[in-house]
Parts: structure tokens; sequence; C-alpha cells
């Protein structure tokens, strides 16, 4: 029996609010919300310098960040903005970026730190951009390629 003083509807949404999920969502998204939410615990007390990732707003499926380019590769003193979305069946689905073997160990700081090790060492065999994996071999070429795209992007997203 419900309680007089308590309204179900009030407590759906507060839990809701939680663990990012819409009243009345599936168990599963609760559960993923209560995972994600762990997640950022874990980020926040980690102390992992440059790598950041935070929800945006109250949304737990939607995250957002920086990564900053390694010391000692082309990538340094680089920053790059990162969006994270997480699928309903996270962390079984993996996000935006493919493994090959994907694995529900992998968390959000696993993600962020895979791509920063990418940054130093890509796999050149299998390259989305073929041009850059092209210059790779060519660390000016590459460093002078990267800048002038990097510029590119960055003055494109100003407001």
């Amino acid at each position: 029996m419900a309680s007089p003083n308590r309204d179900p509807a009030a407590a759906s949404a507060a839990a809701a609010a939680v663990t990012g999920a819409e009243p009345g969502a599936s168990a599963a998204r609760r559960s993923v919300g209560k995972r994600l939410q762990k997640e950022l615990m874990t980020l926040m007390m980690s102390g992992d310098k440059g790598i950041s990732a935070f929800p945006e707003s109250h949304n737990l499926f939607k995250w957002f960040g920086t990564i900053h380019g390694a010391a000692g590769t082309v990538y340094e003193d680089l920053r790059y903005k990162l969006s994270l979305e997480f699928p309903s069946g996270y962390p079984y689905n993996a996000p935006t970026v493919k493994f090959d073997k994907w694995s529900a160990l992998y968390d959000v700081r696993t993600i962020r730190l895979y791509i920063q090790s990418l940054m130093g060492e890509p796999n050149i065999d299998s390259p989305l951009n073929t041009h850059a994996a092209e210059l790779w071999a060519n660390p000016t070429a590459f460093k002078n390629y990267l800048l002038e795209t990097y510029v590119k992007q960055v003055t494109s997203q100003e407001p």
C-alpha cells in the first residue's frame, strides 16, 4: 500500500533525475544510469591529467569532455573536444569508438585513455583518414597537416 505522504509519481521523477532515465523507463535504462553515475564518481576522484568528461546538463547518457595531446606526441599542446553518447545498452554496446573486442569492463575512463593512446600510436594499417596515415611516417608533414586541420576545426566551432 502506498504511503499517504508520498506521491509515487514524484518519487519516480526524482529517481529518474538521479539516474538520468525518463520516468517509467525500463529497468535496464535505470541500471545503465546507475553505472554511469558510478563512473562519473570514479572519474571525479581519479585525478587523470589531460582528460576530462562530464554529463551534459542532467542527461547521464550524453557526455562532453576534452582530451589533451599526450606529451612527446605530435598532438602535444593541442586540446580536443570529446562527445560521448551512450546507447541504452551501454556497457554492452560500445559508444562511437570501435574496439576489436568490446567488453563490459570498459568504462568512460578506459575509453578516454584508449583514445588518448591512439593519438600517440594510431593504427595506420586501417585508417579512417588515409591521407593522414600516409603522412604519419613523416612527423613534420603530419604535424603541419594536423595543425592546419586543427585550426580549421577550432575556428569553425567558435561562436
